[in-house]
């Protein structure tokens, strides 16, 4: 009988042991494989992976609070030909398109549901749905932001009119399929 008992503590033990090194693991695996790139920009800027992954799981909670919904077909038409009228604006006065493409962004941002005004937690709240792309509207908005102080080359211009455009046109989408949606990415920012 002790000894059934001994084989059974040493079982729960090394279940309670291969429970505590496997979920973080397979914690880490998931957060990894949903945030892709954004997952390694956290832990670099965080300098400790378990701190990264707290970050992670708390734009998680906070986006399963948010009320994200996809944009009606009206309003993406309109917003897609608002696009499209940015980037004509972009030949001759490059400052403005900018500033368009970042007010657009922004207005399909909060149409969708995320909360708009402060960009690092926008870029956050987008993370958690957006992964593959947050890079580019931090990209963008870097650019954007050498430019409200006039210190953009056209060259930077162009490349923040095409990080726009990329996050834009998943906005637009809104996980929806792509056979029915207007998809701004196949026009150049000249």
């Amino acid at each position: 009988m002790t000894a059934l008992i001994i084989v059974i503590v040493v079982v729960v033990v090394l279940l309670i042991v291969g429970a505590a090194v496997l979920l973080p693991r397979m914690r880490s695996r998931r957060l990894h494989e949903q945030f892709g790139p954004e997952y390694e920009r956290t832990v670099e800027t965080a300098g400790d992976r378990r701190e990264a992954e707290q970050d992670l799981q708390a734009r998680e909670r906070r986006r399963r609070d948010l009320e994200i919904r996809p944009l009606d077909p009206g309003a993406r038409n309109a917003y897609a030909r608002s696009w499209r009228g940015a980037q004509e604006h972009f030949v001759d006065a490059p400052t403005q398109a900018v500033g368009e493409a970042d007010a657009l962004v922004q207005q399909v941002m909060q149409e969708r549901g995320y909360p708009v005004g402060d960009f690092d937690q926008q870029a956050r709240d987008v993370s958690v749905d957006h992964a593959g792309v947050v890079s580019e509207y931090r990209a963008a908005h870097a650019i954007s932001v050498l430019n409200d102080s006039g210190q953009a080359s056209t060259e930077q211009l162009r490349e923040a009119m095409v990080h726009y455009r990329t996050l834009f046109g998943e906005l637009l989408d809104g996980g929806d399929s792509q056979s029915d949606r207007t998809d701004p990415s196949n026009r150049s920012a000249r």
